[in-house]
């Protein structure tokens, strides 16, 4: 199992038992406003820890559970995926709305980009938000992430952002 520890965090890979944490994040209007389609049923967040876990199995990456090490909770999740119907690399977040504007989705972006580059031996990470998510765009910015384009995926116009393996190492 892949663990990664941060000052405050620590991320690990989704077990079965995360089902009802992931579910309340999941099941969240604010939380899910700007995730795909909005908020998911039970058996579809049950459906969603099967394929993280899968995704790991793999692919050697997957989101990671985030957990507040004070508080010795799972706050929400980060790490990477598929963009929608594509081979890139993507870099996903989302917190439980308590543990927001802390920088605490900083930190654990930062942690998957340095998993990312330096396990992985990726050369390139993507991330998309929709153009009004500002909290968003602010980590992706704030890792070191450059805004590319508009796009459109998952059947929605986003902002597109990069970041390369060779470039400046704000993850660090």
């Amino acid at each position: 199992m892949v663990e990664i520890e941060t000052e405050r965090l620590k991320l690990r890979q989704f077990i079965l038992d995360d089902l009802d944490e992931l579910y309340n994040l999941y099941h969240n209007p604010k939380v899910m406003k700007y995730v795909g389609k909005g908020i998911l049923t039970k058996p579809e967040t049950e459906a969603k820890i099967f394929s993280i876990i899968k995704s790991w199995e793999k692919n050697n990456f997957g989101m990671w559970a985030v957990v507040h090490k004070r508080d010795h909770k799972m706050i929400g999740r980060c790490g990477f995926c598929f963009l929608d119907n594509t081979p890139e690399i993507e870099l996903g977040y989302l917190l439980n709305p308590v543990y927001w504007y802390r920088g605490l989705a900083t930190e654990a972006a930062k942690a998957s980009l340095r998993y990312g580059f330096e396990q992985l031996k990726l050369e390139k990470i993507v991330a998309v938000a929709q153009p009004e998510n500002i909290a968003s765009r602010r980590v992706m910015e704030k890792v070191g992430m450059k805004y590319e384009k508009e796009a459109n995926y998952y059947q929605s116009s986003v902002v597109y952002y990069t970041i390369l393996s060779k470039e400046n190492r704000s993850y660090s």
